[in-house]
């Protein structure tokens, strides 16, 4: 299972200022086990979808809003680590995993629209939004996912996700970002909508 996704990731050109994150490297085929390992854990079929990865967090470890941190206190059991992580932590992570311990039922999925990382050209060390092309070649590795996993409801994790899928003509209801102020939102509004699901289930 998976490898179809895979192989797609993989034919998702790369720019010169993206990383291919799942490649027949060492460290590419890290990535690539813990994503499998996070993808095998039983989900609620809801996908929060972000943007792209980020330099400190997915870059890292493979897998969506997690960073050393993280896998350091075990949220997720069996992820390796790469010798010498480039980031010891993502502010975006912290949030995200904090908010799942009040999140009731099965975790949501999390995969971002692009899946290379992004950066400012000649920077490796930084994030940039990814283009719309970029956003368009992404989008069916988004779907494959969402149809390999049953996913019944889509949500954008910030309005440039929610751009991004729009862009790709994916319509989904956002929740704040819970970068650069938003973490008390985006747990706020992520816990409401677990709590009129099972209200609604």
């Amino acid at each position: 299972m998976f490898d179809r996704f895979f192989d797609m990731i993989r034919a998702v050109p790369v720019p010169a200022d993206a990383e291919l994150l799942y490649g027949d490297d060492e460290l590419g085929r890290l990535r690539e086990r813990n994503l499998r390992r996070y993808l095998a854990v039983p989900h609620a079929p809801i996908l929060l979808l972000g943007e792209a990865p980020g330099w400190r967090g997915m870059t890292v470890t493979g897998v969506p809003f997690t960073s050393v941190r993280e896998v350091d206190a075990g949220v997720l059991p069996g992820l390796e680590l790469p010798p010498n992580p480039q980031a010891p932590w993502e502010a975006s992570s912290r949030v995200v995993w904090e908010t799942m311990r009040d999140w009731r039922g099965p975790l949501p999925l999390s995969w971002p629209i692009y899946p290379h990382h992004p950066f400012v050209a000649g920077r490796p060390q930084t994030n940039r939004t990814p283009r719309s092309s970029e956003v368009r070649e992404g989008a069916p590795v988004a779907l494959e996912l969402i149809r390999e996993l049953g996913v019944e409801t889509i949500v954008a994790v910030g309005r440039k996700a929610q751009g991004a899928l729009a862009e790709a003509g994916i319509e989904a209801p956002a929740v704040r970002h819970p970068a650069q102020g938003g973490a008390r939102m985006f747990s706020e509004q992520l816990i409401a909508l677990n709590r009129a699901m099972l209200d609604a289930g």
